[in-house]
């Protein structure tokens, strides 16, 4: 081949890749973020990773990066962002949200984390925020009207863009559903759940409306909703496909990794999708070009580290590092929430050692029969050797008041039929079980059924679990038994709706933090040997 054929072919390899580029929004470098006239930056499901990764230091330095060379830079958060660590545990999501005003961030969607401080906690710091709070679908049942913004607009150089928010709707049951109940336990609020999503997609169609009304010439969608098949119909792909007028949908929830992927919507349009994953791994961007281009695309390396924000975080944490430093435990085997061989996470689908630990101390705590742990409620692994006070912290973060309630063994084998009916798949209400023993079939469909609120609605079918023990002896349906677990669950957490009407025997048995801490300087130095397994001990099992 001749050496000008050979330039010939690459210069047609070249236009043809930059049609590609131009038709599919997708391929974004880092060459043509910092060329972009407007570049929205994004994050979502931080988790209170304010210094892990690329961090807020990195963010910051990028964003400077970017408006030293001409470009308007806009901030955004899709989502959980305050709570997942101690930093934010302990200040309840205030420094978190003061890192992010320090940023300049210009909105943030609510994800069902930022609930779990409670009402207040959270309208306490929307005040302290510099930038909205948005959700268009966390509404007041009484009012009908959205209690947060339902949307924010910002305008650089004449261009008008609107960033719309969308919270799942199970926040209701991912978050501590009392939080939204009155006094008498009635539902407060709504995050307009239904068993089709129609009334998501209504509510979001409005929003869109009235920001295009209002002058947009773009409208962003920060979506906390995720790609799982497991959240269904609240998918951010089905509110794309049931909606028009958004350009583009910045996604959370799911802590899933998506550069850029074209759904779509209601009207055959094709709308970029782009999601970060977790923990400040990735940088997401928006770019829009002067000729009204969109791409997205993520940044995942080569971002120094911003000295003036480093040297702020840094300043936070010391205010909690005496604390969190002090040595509290020696671990003599790693309690794990992931498989050991795989990487993969387990404790939301199997027993692990960690979640047999983190139920027994539940119950030593309380003195109950029977106690429970919801595997989405146990974040971080204990490494072997000596341990700190934030490392226990760093397992269970959310603060939960632990309780315990009377059930019948009907109401517990239904519990414990609701926690494994996910089983492969991940389920934050999968249960660690203490005091019991569990077999269950894992290739037989869930019979479970569930109501329009996500709340356990009755078995319907062929049961997949065959066979409980309670403390060595078989389940009798017809008997009550004392069970301890966190409020989270036991008011109807991840959709626990079988205890809501269960006698409360102590609303208030202490934190499952401090019931954790006190275990592992007691019982578990005394019977460590029996935590070496880091797939436990055999409480439960799956058969075929």
């Amino acid at each position: 081949m001749k050496q000008t054929d050979r330039f010939s072919y690459l210069t047609i390899a070249i236009a043809v890749l930059a049609l590609f580029l131009t038709l599919t929004g997708c391929g974004g470098t880092k060459k043509n973020v910092r060329q972009a006239d407007i570049a929205v930056l994004y994050t979502g499901d931080v988790h209170c990773a304010v210094d892990e990764n690329i961090g807020y230091a990195g963010l910051a330095a990028f964003k400077k990066e970017l408006e030293a060379q001409g470009a308007q830079v806009l901030l955004v958060d899709t989502g959980d962002a305050i709570q997942g660590a101690p930093i934010g545990s302990l200040s309840k999501g205030a420094v978190p949200i003061a890192i992010m005003n320090r940023l300049g961030y210009c909105a943030m969607t609510l994800g069902n984390h930022e609930f779990d401080y409670g009402q207040a906690t959270l309208r306490t710091l929307s005040e302290q925020a510099t930038f909205p709070f948005l959700s268009l679908n966390f509404e007041d049942q009484a009012s009908g009207e959205s209690v947060y913004q339902p949307y924010t607009t910002v305008e650089r150089d004449g261009v008008q863009i609107a960033f719309v928010g969308v919270t799942t709707p199970q926040t209701l049951t991912a978050s501590r559903p009392a939080y939204f109940m009155d006094e008498t336990g009635n539902y407060q609020y709504t995050f307009l759940q239904d068993a089709t999503g129609a009334a998501l997609w209504d509510a979001t169609q409005q929003a869109v409306d009235a920001a295009r009304k209002d002058g947009a010439d773009y409208v962003i969608a920060l979506t906390h909703l995720g790609i799982d098949a497991a959240t269904a119909p609240y998918l951010s792909t089905e509110l794309i496909a049931h909606t028009t007028g958004i350009d583009a949908v910045l996604d959370g929830h799911s802590h899933s990794v998506v550069e850029c992927e074209r759904v779509q919507n209601r009207e055959g349009k094709r709308i970029l999708l782009s999601a970060t994953g977790t923990g400040l791994t990735h940088i997401g961007y928006l770019l829009i070009d002067r000729d009204g281009n969109l791409s997205t695309g993520l940044v995942t390396d080569d971002v120094p580290k911003d000295a003036d924000t480093a040297a702020y975080i840094d300043e936070q944490k010391a205010a909690f590092a005496q604390q969190l430093q002090q040595p509290v435990a020696t671990v003599k085997d790693a309690l794990v929430t992931d498989d050991p061989v795989t990487g993969v996470r387990i404790v939301r689908n199997a027993e692990t050692n960690l979640g047999n630990l983190c139920a027994d101390a539940i119950r030593a705590a309380t003195g109950a029969d029977v106690a429970v742990m919801n595997g989405g409620g146990i974040r971080a692994g204990l490494r072997a050797g000596t341990i700190t006070s934030g490392d226990v912290l760093g397992v269970f973060p959310f603060g939960n008041h632990l309780r315990i309630i009377e059930v019948t063994g009907q109401q517990l084998l239904d519990a414990l039929e609701f926690a494994v009916s996910a089983v492969p798949e991940e389920n934050g209400g999968f249960l660690q079980v203490s005091g019991l023993t569990v077999t269950f079939l894992a290739d037989v469909p869930t019979p479970v059924s569930l109501d329009d609120a996500g709340m356990f609605n009755g078995v319907e079918g062929e049961r997949r679990v065959q066979r409980v023990l309670v403390n060595g002896k078989p389940l009798q349906t017809d008997q009550t038994y004392r069970l301890a677990g966190t409020d989270f669950t036991l008011q109807g957490g991840d959709g626990y709706g079988m205890f809501a009407n269960c006698p409360v025997l102590e609303a208030d048995a202490g934190l499952d933090f401090d019931a954790l801490l006190q275990f592992l300087t007691g019982d578990y130095l005394e019977n460590a040997s029996d935590y070496a397994p880091a797939y436990g001990d055999g409480r439960i099992a799956a058969i075929s």
